[in-house]
């Protein structure tokens, strides 16, 4: 054999590995890149964090701190958690879609962006749906309620003035968070999300597990810290991941789990009235209903807000994303609105 075929040969595993490293750096670099963005993607508000639990699980987080932060005044924290196919900060970011640093800015309350860690999940969701991540004391509520303890040490932000808002199955994990932690988190806002235990709902066949099972379910789970949490659920009709009959579903879960909470019985004994306001499209933007359920004290603990024409996204001027519309209800502003009401929890 002629002596350069075999050198050719020795060669060619090591062009092989090299390759292959080479790949597998490149797959590494752009799943960083998708997680948690590049550099410049970072304001100088902006700051990032890792919490490390007691049994050494990791969650990256950023937060954004508005000027009005300085040290003297307790401010208010939203959570905004990412759906699937996003990020909290990175790539197709929960930041980006929902532009809350903006309103953060101008209304003076801090904004936390967890970020799902990488490979937990195929399409980057949060795992609302494994009754393992349904629990107290684990899984991702317990990392994410030991995040916002963390920013409340960190950044002196108030712990009575916490709220979280998701988007679809971060709006499972946000309902989740106001079920498993509700000594932590004062209000909780779903946008195309879901009710606790949803898992055990049959799509084929919903009605053979009604909203007050499921309630009953979020109540137990509650424990002995069991209170009426407020609620804001945002819902698309024309969307397709979650039709709006999960929405409906979850009034009726949330308003079984009120009633529970009240006396222990499922009995009407907050007897909630509703008010639903009718707003009509205007140039480009949908229409859409917004109906209050309140206590006879005039408390609204359940909204929610219906739009015809919105899909599976988050809307609000502005917006930057893949799952985003900015013509429909403004969700961000609605969040925030919802939670300045509770603030006095």
């Amino acid at each position: 054999m002629p002596a350069h075929r075999d050198r050719r040969r020795r060669r060619w595993p090591w062009v092989l590995s090299g390759v292959t490293a080479l790949l597998a750096t490149a797959a590494v670099m752009l799943a960083i890149v998708f997680q948690f963005g590049l550099p410049w993607w970072t304001g100088d508000a902006d700051h990032n964090h890792v919490y490390v639990s007691s049994d050494g699980a990791h969650q990256h987080y950023q937060v954004h701190v508005p000027p009005q932060h300085d040290g003297s005044t307790q401010l208010p924290v939203m959570m905004a958690i990412h759906g699937c196919g996003m990020t909290g900060f990175g790539w197709n970011s929960m930041k980006a879609s929902t532009q809350f640093n903006a309103l953060a800015d101008r209304e003076g309350f801090i904004v936390v962006y967890p970020t799902q860690r990488p490979f937990e999940n195929t399409l980057n969701c949060w795992n609302s749906a494994d009754p393992r991540n349904q629990i107290r004391g684990a899984g991702e509520p317990a990392l994410l309620a030991g995040v916002a303890q963390e920013v409340v040490e960190t950044y002196g932000a108030d712990p009575d003035r916490i709220h979280v808002s998701g988007a679809s199955s971060g709006a499972g994990t946000a309902v989740i968070l106001g079920v498993t932690y509700p000594d932590v988190f004062a209000t909780v806002t779903s946008v195309a999300g879901g009710e606790y235990g949803l898992d055990r709902v049959d799509p084929d066949d919903p009605d053979a597990t009604p909203p007050t099972t499921t309630g009953r379910l979020a109540w137990e789970q509650m424990g002995d810290r069991a209170r009426q949490v407020p609620l804001l659920i945002v819902q698309g009709g024309r969307d397709e991941v979650v039709p709006s009959l999960v929405g409906e579903r979850l009034v009726e879960h949330w308003i079984a789990l009120h009633d529970l909470v009240d006396d222990g019985l499922d009995n009407d004994s907050l007897d909630l009235v509703a008010e639903t306001v009718t707003h009509p499209p205007a140039g480009e933007q949908y229409g859409y209903e917004q109906t209050r359920l309140r206590t006879s004290e005039g408390d609204a603990l359940i909204e929610y807000v219906f739009s015809e024409e919105l899909a599976h996204v988050w809307s609000t001027p502005g917006s930057e994303g893949i799952f985003t519309d900015a013509a429909g209800p403004d969700a961000t502003r609605m969040a925030w609105s919802f939670a300045e009401l509770h603030d006095n929890r």
